[in-house]
């Protein structure tokens, strides 16, 4: 036990049973024992948000923190193939429209243009939204960290989501293989981001936020958050 304290969470059990964790290339190469959980009721005054990443195939994924210990919980996911802007907001406010996401519709060799024409059609049908600072290097050492020390949790039905973070790996030169990615994109948008966009729904109401209002540009005043 002293031996193994001296290597990272996601190296013991290679060390202690010889059973490799993941490829080299993997780029979160952590036990997965250490961060797939079974599914709980996520309490009311948590505070939820999503992380959208939007094309031809888009992914969303939702995440929780515990205002007690700070740790975030992977709650959902969803993979749509195809499919147009009203089916993925039917998809998405289905788990609740109040939620706020961060989203990246300037990605996939979209111009700023086409982008922002793509941003203003989905806050325009209703959803609640922040460009996503899309960070490659810093969101995944920021999601690696966490999930290393613990602060990061997946359940176990986001199966999606856990079949992309195995497959999410490095080629010979060290880049990021593009493929299969946009649950796992998603995912870093809203762990990066997460402190613009988690909430509560008492906190949505006593905002009372505009439905279709970017959030940069939503007045703010102290009296708003009164309950």
């Amino acid at each position: 036990e002293l031996i193994l304290s001296r290597f990272l969470p996601h190296e013991r059990k290679a060390r202690r049973f010889g059973i490799p964790f993941l490829g080299s290339g993997a780029i979160y190469p952590v036990d997965e024992e250490s961060f797939i959980i079974e599914p709980f009721e996520i309490p009311r005054h948590w505070q939820r948000a999503c992380g959208l990443d939007v094309g031809r195939n888009t992914g969303a994924s939702w995440i929780a923190r515990d205002p007690d210990s700070g740790n975030v919980y992977t709650y959902s996911d969803f993979l749509m193939i195809e499919g147009t802007p009203s089916n993925h907001v039917d998809a998405i406010q289905a788990r609740g429209k109040w939620l706020k996401g961060a989203i990246d519709t300037s990605a996939r060799g979209r111009s700023q243009t086409d982008g922002e024409n793509l941003f203003d059609i989905y806050l325009e049908k209703g959803l609640h939204l922040v460009n996503a600072d899309k960070a490659v290097s810093a969101g995944i050492y920021e999601v690696l960290e966490m999930l290393i020390s613990g602060r990061l949790k997946v359940f176990s039905t986001c199966t999606a989501l856990i079949k992309d973070i195995r497959s999410y790996q490095r080629d010979e030169k060290g880049q990021i293989i593009k493929k299969n990615d946009h649950i796992i994109d998603s995912w870093r948008y809203a762990i990066f981001n997460r402190d613009k966009i988690l909430r509560t729904e008492a906190e949505f109401k006593a905002y009372n936020e505009p439905i279709n209002v970017p959030y940069e540009d939503v007045p703010y005043s102290e009296d708003s958050w009164a309950v």
